[in-house]
Parts: C-alpha cells; structure tokens; sequence
C-alpha cells in the first residue's frame, strides 16, 4: 500500500481533514463546533429534585436545563457470574427515591441530545466508544456485536477474553472489530482503560457539575482512527491545534503523535494540495476518468448507483480492450469515491457490458483489491445477470453531501426544474381555476423573467384568448428574485 499524508485545516468554527495518498484525496472528515452534540459526554452531576411520582430524578450538570435521570436508565450491580443483561431481568425495579437523594453527587453519561425545551436524557450505566471496542468500566462482560455473524462470535469472544485478562470491566467488539489484529485490540483495551482511569481521578478532584469526559473530536479521532502504518506525516495548520493534540497523543498514542507536524505555510494548507477542488468535484454528479471515459454517480435515500460510460476514450485497438480499461480504471476510481464522498447503505455499479469472462473476473478482482483498502466494512457480491455489480458499504455518519449541501430550492431535491413553457401553462390553468371561483377587476401574473418573457412574446395569443374568454385583463410583472417554477397570481 502506498504511503499516506494526513491534512488538518482547523478554524473556531469547523475542522477539515483530508487523507491524501500519491497526490490524490482518498479521504475527507468534516465536523462543525455548532453541530456537536452531548452524547457520550460524563458529568459529575449533582441530584436536584427526585420525582417519585415519575420515578425520575432532574440532575444538574451545569447546562441551562437540568438533565432528566429516569429509574429504568439507573445502573444495578450484576450478581457474580451474571451478565448486565440477566440482572435487569431477574430484579425487579428499586424506587428511584431509594436509589438516589436531592444533594447527591452522581456520576451521569448523556444518552439524548437536549431537544427544544427538554433537558438532556441521562444514564449512571457508563459506556465509553474506543475505534474497535467499547467498554463498560462497571461490568465485567465479554461481549460481541449482534451484527457479526453467530458462526464468528464465540472465536471473537474467546480471543477478546485473552487479551483482556484479568477482569477489570467489560468490553463489547464493535462490527468494524472483526477483523482487526490482536495488537490492534490490545491498543484499544489499553487506550479505553486509560481513558476510564483519568475519568475515576476527575471524579475525586473535581466538584460536582463538572464534565468529567468528552467523546473525542475529529482531531483527536485522526489519531485513535486514521493514522497507519502507511502514514507518514500529520501536517496540522494552527499552533494551538498542534501543540493540544501532541500532548493528548503523546498520553494515548505515542507512536502517532511522532507524525505530527506544525504547517507554518503562507498558503491555506488545503489551497496547497488543492483540497477544495476535490471537495468541489466530490458534491458534483460526473467524474472524469484519466482514459477518457467518466462516471455518473447519483446518490438517492435508498441506495447509490455509479454508472461507467466509455466517454472519448478511443485509444485501444479494438473495442473489448476498450471498454476493459476503462472498467479497470472505474473499479478505482469508484472505490475511491465511496471514500471520499462517504456513501454508505446499497451501492450498485454499473459497469460497461464485457463480453469476455476473463475480462470480468479481472475488473471484479481490481474492484476488490481497492474495496480491500477502506476502512469501512464493505460486502461485494459478483456481476449479476443483468451486468451489474451489486455491494453495501456500512454508514458511519452522514455523506459528504448530505453534510454539506442541503436540497435545491428550486427543484426542491429532484435535480430537475419544469420548463419555462411548463410552467407558463401552469399559469394560464391556475388563472381559468380562478376566474370560475372569484370575480376580481384584474389577474397579475407574477413570475421569473423567463416565464413573463416566454407569455409576453410566443404565447401572448393564448394570453389574448384567455382573456377574451373570462372577460377580465390580464397584466404581467416580471419578479428577478423567483426560481422558474416560483409565480403568484394576484387577484385586484
């Protein structure tokens, strides 16, 4: 695999990263300071006011609302030998009076956002995410995802078990766990462990109200998530910035935290490796291939489809030989979008038909071999009998588009708009409807300059003839502000 280099733009209001690999972006991680939510966070909280009457108890963590603590969320001690689970189900529910007193200081994890005038939802039950692992400090359980399939998860558990020894909390192996090295799930056991200890000490020192833990931000993720054996350098563009996540590696990961470098450069980092073209080009629909040829990728709720087009590329002696080297260069380039843009869910690519099964079997293997660098779960299935080739690709947030970009208020997320003619016809049956209802002195049309322009000049006679037939004037106003299929009819 070729070496990699990891790009951090920061500023108050938003942070970049961009994984760039032989001068190419693979990667791109956007999170902005206004859209970061609570959850995960810990707070040493203190016990405002217990309900009985709705065996809840309001906690203050030092937000503008108090957070709400309801008894099902209050954490029990499992009986030895008894997983978390099995306690809940064999004890029946203490009062939460009996469970908690105004005053009390209590340890708390945010488990929903607050939402307009409701307080955040809390738990006592602290779960704390690493990259492969999660870890419950107050259970000893060995546990694996549900969505790793049965066959797997006795051998998971098993190799888990070993490498978290003596028991010292519990740890659940994540979907994008399965297939990850034991020194790789040592780093983590190590990192959450860490983690939890500095969260115990925090508890002792400081005074109640106080955040105790935070879910970690993209700049400290690049070096639990991002940064590999094949990473060379982490260039990050503040002082501030670099200097807070070379000690907060230098505490968790010190191998990473050697590949941090201060930019210092005149020019915008991303302006540099030409970062923003890439951005601009991954929120567009058509990617240009270097042969020639090009992909159409149209991204819906459903799924995503990727269509493989020959374009100008003429270059190979004869047309199988064609359409395979475009195929071989799309199973690239498609990969590598599916990266950069995030796409998750159903992906289906439809590549040009190959007659020749050599030639099939080759573009799938290509197609695999990159698959086989993302770090997000990937199925792949085979060509199916229509020629296409059906994968899914596991969501872990939201795609680059749908973080960036929000639907089009003209075509209202259709990606179309009617005509001008369309919508002039609109007009004149809205304004028939109209005249049947009311009885006004005079109808004006008001509508974009294309539209008034199209019904002043081709389709004035139908004007006239609807306005002899209702017996009323029609007047046009032309109005710059309104998107083609935007009029209002005004009745005077």
């Amino acid at each position: 695999m070729s070496q990699e280099d990891i790009l951090i733009n920061w500023s108050p209001q938003e942070t970049r990263v961009a994984v760039v690999e032989n001068a190419a972006v693979q990667e791109l991680h956007v999170e902005r300071a206004s859209e970061r939510g609570l959850v995960g966070n810990i707070y040493l909280g203190k016990v405002s006011r217990v309900l009985p009457g709705m065996q809840s108890a309001f906690i203050d963590i030092g937000l503008d609302k108090a957070a709400f603590l309801h008894v099902a969320d209050v954490w029990h001690p499992p009986a030895e030998g008894e997983s978390l689970s099995a306690s809940r189900a064999s004890q029946p529910q203490v009062p939460i009076e009996k469970q908690v007193f105004e005053g009390q200081a209590l340890m708390v994890q945010v488990i929903k956002d607050p939402i307009g005038t409701k307080g955040a939802r809390l738990s006592t039950q602290v779960s704390i995410a690493g990259r492969l692992l999660v870890f419950l400090p107050q259970d000893d359980h060995i546990g694996v995802s549900q969505k790793i399939p049965l066959a797997q998860r006795d051998e998971l558990r098993t190799r888990l078990q070993k490498l978290v020894g003596e028991p010292g909390g519990g740890f659940i192996l994540r979907t994008n766990g399965e297939d990850s090295s034991d020194a790789e799930l040592g780093e983590d056991i190590a990192y959450l462990r860490k983690t939890w200890a500095r969260i115990k000490d925090a508890s002792m020192r400081l005074p109640p109200k106080s955040l105790l833990h935070q879910d970690l931000n993209l700049l400290q993720r690049v070096l639990r998530d991002l940064v590999s054996e094949h990473t060379v350098t982490i260039k990050v563009d503040s002082r501030e910035q670099f200097e807070a996540l070379h000690a907060f590696g230098m505490e968790f990961m010190p191998a990473a935290a050697g590949k941090l470098q201060h930019y210092k450069g005149e020019r915008p980092i991303f302006d540099l490796f030409g970062i923003d073209e890439e951005i601009a080009k991954a929120l567009g629909r058509r990617v240009e291939l270097k042969s020639g040829g090009y992909l159409i990728v149209d991204q819906t709720e459903a799924l995503t489809t990727v269509d493989v087009n020959t374009g100008g590329f003429v270059g190979a002696r004869n047309f199988d030989d064609t359409i395979f080297k475009t195929n071989l260069e799309a199973a690239g380039a498609i990969a590598r979008q599916l990266r950069l843009r995030n796409l998750g869910g159903i992906i289906i690519a439809d590549f040009i038909d190959m007659t020749r099964e050599d030639h099939r079997e080759a573009v799938l293997a290509e197609f695999r071999k990159q698959l086989a660098r993302d770090r997000v779960k990937t199925m792949l299935g085979g060509f199916s009998q229509l020629g296409l080739l059906e994968m899914t690709r596991k969501r872990t947030r939201e795609s680059l588009a749908h973080m960036l970009c929000e639907p089009c208020p003209s075509c209202t997320g259709k990606g179309i708009v009617k005509t001008a003619r369309s919508v002039a016809y609109d007009i004149l049956r809205e304004i028939l409807r109209e005249a049947r209802q009311f009885n006004p002195r005079e109808f004006r049309v008001v509508a974009a300059p294309q539209v008034i322009e199209l019904l002043l000049d081709e389709e004035s006679q139908h004007m006239a003839g609807l306005s002899d037939f209702i017996g009323k004037p029609i007047s046009l106003q032309s109005e710059a502000s309104m998107w083609q299929e935007q009029y209002d009819i005004v009745l005077l």
